[in-house]
């Protein structure tokens, strides 16, 4: 099936799931659902281009015509991501992450890895979530103001952050890697974009390490900290993605012998 089939497959069945009354029309119906002047009306487009979708014969919507008929036919999530994919061959954009957006189940998540220290960061690399272990092992995120949560901004402007790291310069190029990658593919955003400035304008090696253009995903491997009550911890760091929130990825530090899960025990019990 074609793109073009796909999407008004996709608009056609979910506008005949939708209860006309729910939204106020009335009328006998012959077929279930809101008509297609509804649709278009609920989405201000005109109603010929929405019915050009539904034949596969409108050409591509725009990104903003996708967001109208998201509304429009009440979608999910899920729903919409699918509509972006099979409109124009790619996910909409992620909405700017916060703290107040992370689920009590999520966090839930994170508590009960109990001596593995787990954050979840945005694109741009801001701390959303973390749990206790990660508070004691690599930053009190829970002391600090909702804009210093930064790992790209303490890593290269921060000394004990630095002095922390086994391997500044490893860990910092791996940042400015995923960065680059992970903001392309988020698309344009004012966050990253004020941060690339202070950052480019504050630092001559994270300049120095832009210009590289190196790019990265974050995936796995191995991180090695200078702790300054517990001294050398390694740990190995996987990253997931989190359902339902492109925006967000979910990193764990599962310490990688048992001499450095015996340090996290330490750190952790009175």
């Amino acid at each position: 099936m074609d793109k073009e089939n796909r999407l008004s497959t996709f608009l056609k069945d979910r506008r005949q799931r939708l209860d006309p009354a729910a939204f106020g029309f009335s009328g006998r119906r012959r077929t279930p659902g809101l008509r297609r002047e509804e649709v278009a009306q609920r989405a201000n487009i005109s109603t010929t281009w929405y019915t050009w979708l539904e034949q596969g014969r409108g050409g591509a919507p725009s990104p903003r015509v996708l967001e109208s008929l998201a509304d429009a036919l009440m979608l999910t999530d899920a729903e919409r991501e699918h509509l972006f994919l099979v409109g124009i061959g790619r996910p909409p954009k992620a909405s700017p992450a916060s703290q107040d957006g992370i689920t009590p189940r999520l966090q839930r998540f994170l508590d009960a890895l109990t001596y593995v220290p787990a954050i979840i960061a945005t694109p741009q690399w801001d701390i959303v979530a973390w749990n206790d272990a990660a508070c004691v092992a690599l930053t009190d995120y829970a002391v600090l103001p909702r804009d210093e949560r930064s790992v790209l901004r303490r890593m290269f402007l921060d000394p004990e952050t630095r002095a922390a790291q086994e391997d500044w310069e490893g860990v910092a190029r791996f940042l400015v890697a995923t960065f680059r990658a992970e903001t392309a593919r988020a698309g344009e955003d004012k966050r990253a974009t004020e941060l690339f400035a202070e950052l480019s304008g504050k630092s001559a090696e994270f300049a120095a390490m832009w210009v590289d253009n190196d790019v990265r995903s974050t995936g796995e491997g191995v991180k090695r900290i200078r702790h300054p009550l517990a001294g050398p911890i390694a740990f190995e760091f996987s990253s997931f993605a989190v359902d339902g929130r492109p925006d967000l990825k979910l990193l764990t530090y599962n310490p990688a012998e048992g001499d450095d899960l015996e340090k996290m025990r330490r750190l952790l019990e009175p």
